[in-house]
């Protein structure tokens, strides 16, 4: 029998990244080891414990030769790097995948392949920022590029959402590096940016790009651009990436009851077109087997950081430029103002009580008898300036 307590077993978060790592979803492993989805899932929240030879199975499944160090369950930018740069000197291409941290179905190593000896602690130097945004981007990137076009359908906004997505993370790297999932961070990023309903208005997004060569890679990629954006994402992360349902909901802002529902309607969209993919199985495994079809390349890291740094001395720029015209504007407005109040002009208004001007014209009989009353009444000398009592 079997010696539970000689099989050593990672925690609960451990067992769930390295299941990802090694691009498997929890019905992959349930099938490897012989037990129900249900069952794998209660493992990787702490619920139950497996015992016996399903722990010896379970806990060899776990460590195989795709990656051999555990994450830990807080693990830090640094340490997903070392893992990473670990599996870049094993593999030439160490992610050509869909799923997973950054994961990838066609490249891993065969199964005899013998797994190198575990390097000492003292031994690794700590890296340098740089070396970390590398590491992670050569560990994530490839995958998330495939990912963003099974979500777009477009090659070019993929590597593009991407890009801008490792850009953001490299401006903000302190704050990405101490966060508990970097992978995370950068795939949510990047499949806003991908979603963002702003690309329609760009010229060339106005016709569609060649579709996939294979007839069933079309119909399934048409499959999934017909559904809403959040149902095709919501399809992505939790069928293809394999993310629990709280975690898909997270990612999405949405909540669990409407992620569920959101899931369900997509899957029965996805059926009612190709019946063959009614197992979500067959979904995963179709969706890696589009993404690995396309040969989408990612940007070099070094290009990445560059192009961060640049965008972000352009914006410095522009709101430097910005505040100075601020200020000029300021001062001509203070140099021009006027320094003391002046009450406005009142608006003309009509006056009453003083008669009109006369116009040029004959005498009105009033006019003409008052003429005829001072003429004849004419007085000569002083006289006439005293007044007379009648």
């Amino acid at each position: 029998m079997t010696d539970s307590s000689a099989t050593p077993l990672p925690s609960p978060k451990e067992r769930r990244r390295l299941r990802e790592a090694k691009s498997l979803t929890q019905a992959d492993v349930a099938a490897k080891v012989g037990v129900t989805r249900e069952t794998v899932r209660s493992w990787e929240t702490g619920r139950t414990t497996p015992r016996g030879r399903k722990l010896e199975a379970y806990a060899t499944l776990l460590s195989g030769p795709e990656l051999d160090e555990a994450l830990p369950a807080e693990a830090s930018v640094s340490e997903v790097a070392a893992v990473a740069a670990e599996v870049s000197v094993r593999h030439e291409d160490p992610v050509l995948a869909l799923v997973g941290v950054g994961g990838g179905p066609s490249s891993a190593l065969p199964e005899e392949a013998p797994a190198p000896a575990p390097v000492p602690d003292d031994v690794l130097e700590p890296l340098t920022p740089a070396q970390a945004f590398d590491a992670l981007y050569a560990f994530c990137a490839p995958a998330l590029v495939r990912q963003t076009y099974l979500l777009t359908g477009r090659r070019e906004l993929a590597r593009e959402s991407v890009e801008r997505a490792f850009q953001l993370a490299w401006h903000r790297w302190p704050e990405v590096a101490v966060d508990r999932d970097p992978a995370g961070w950068v795939r949510a990023t990047a499949h806003e940016y991908a979603l963002s309903p702003w690309h329609r208005l760009r010229p060339r997004h106005r016709h569609p790009e060649a579709p996939p060569a294979d007839a069933s890679g079309r119909a399934l990629l048409d499959t999934l651009l017909k559904l809403p954006p959040p149902y095709r994402r919501t399809l992505l992360l939790y069928d293809g990436v394999g993310l629990d349902l709280p975690e898909t909901a997270a990612e999405t802002e949405a909540s669990t009851p409407a992620a569920a529902n959101r899931l369900l309607y997509a899957r029965q969209a996805v059926a009612a077109r190709l019946p063959e993919l009614a197992v979500p199985e067959e979904l995963h495994h179709r969706l890696a087997e589009l993404a690995a079809t396309e040969r989408l390349r990612a940007a070099k890291p070094r290009t990445v950081r560059t192009g961060s740094e640049r965008r972000a001395r352009q914006w410095t720029r522009a709101a430097i430029a910005c505040t100075v015209l601020l200020i000029a504007t300021t001062a001509v407005t203070l140099r021009d103002a006027p320094d003391h109040y002046e009450p406005p002009v009142a608006p003309g208004a009509r006056v009453h009580g003083v008669p009109p001007r006369a116009a040029q014209g004959p005498l009105s009989q009033e006019e003409l008898d008052l003429r005829t009353k001072l003429r004849s009444e004419t007085a000569h000398g002083p006289e006439k300036l005293v007044p007379q009592t009648r």
